[in-house]
């Protein structure tokens, strides 16, 4: 396929579905922004390595199931291959087992098809510009995936958890600590509570959860909630 002359900034994308009324509407939707252009559309996962080895998208939107190579088994070497692309894995499936394998994968991120296309395109944004991206839907199913997991350190042994009262214990020690209520606002987050959720459940405002949520972000140095959500988790500073 020939590939359009895009504008300076604008995020090439790849389309990879079995489903060619799917990825032509998603690809509508898509043009429709400034700074986006689909550039090739494929319908398995062989056609997408030969697509990306003559032309260079900046962000793959993968689907699972397909004909011939599934998306999981794509991911992986287009991932080996070109390290630089970016996959967001695009699923109607929200178990927990097909987040864990496509994102170990490598996989940038993991989102349903019946996202709304406001989201989807900041997804998409987000991805681009390095950042993980996991569809709130599924967060939940992830936590409960990840507190099944034993974490140990390089000993092999287990990991000590030094927890306080509310079940959580910053990584910074003392010298920069959460405070009570951003450990409390960290432990719901954990739990897949939305900011509306939390406040509701601490009964403050919630403005007052986001601006919570930023410090919690600032202090654990990260950069989303579930990067937060996924180290607080890993290295026990929320109690499983």
């Amino acid at each position: 396929m020939d590939i359009r002359e895009l504008g300076q900034g604008s995020i090439k994308v790849l389309l990879v579905d079995d489903h060619q009324l799917f990825r032509e509407g998603l690809k509508r939707i898509l043009n429709m922004e400034d700074d986006m252009e689909v550039i090739g559309e494929c319908g398995d996962g062989i056609q997408v390595l030969e697509f990306c080895n003559e032309n260079k998208p900046d962000v793959v939107l993968m689907d699972i199931n397909m004909p011939v190579e599934n998306g999981v088994e794509a991911t992986e070497k287009l991932r080996e291959l070109f390290p630089d692309i970016k996959v967001i894995i695009l699923s109607i499936h929200d178990d927990e087992s097909y987040v864990f394998e496509t994102l170990r994968k490598g996989a940038n991120g993991y989102l349903l098809k019946d996202m709304e296309a406001e989201s989807l395109i900041n997804a998409i944004r987000s991805v681009n510009q390095g950042y993980a991206f996991i569809h709130p839907k599924v967060t939940g199913n992830l936590i409960q995936q990840l507190r099944r997991m034993t974490f140990v350190n390089e000993a092999g042994a287990m990991r000590e958890r030094v927890l306080n009262d509310t079940g959580v214990k910053f990584v910074g020690g003392d010298d920069n600590p959460l405070t009570r209520r951003e450990a409390e606002v960290l432990r719901l987050m954990s739990e897949g509570k939305s900011n509306k959720m939390i406040a509701e459940h601490l009964f403050i405002s919630e403005k007052t959860v986001k601006n919570h949520v930023s410090s919690v972000l600032q202090k654990m140095e990260v950069d989303d909630r579930t990067q937060a959500v996924i180290n607080a988790i890993k290295y026990g500073w929320v109690r499983l």
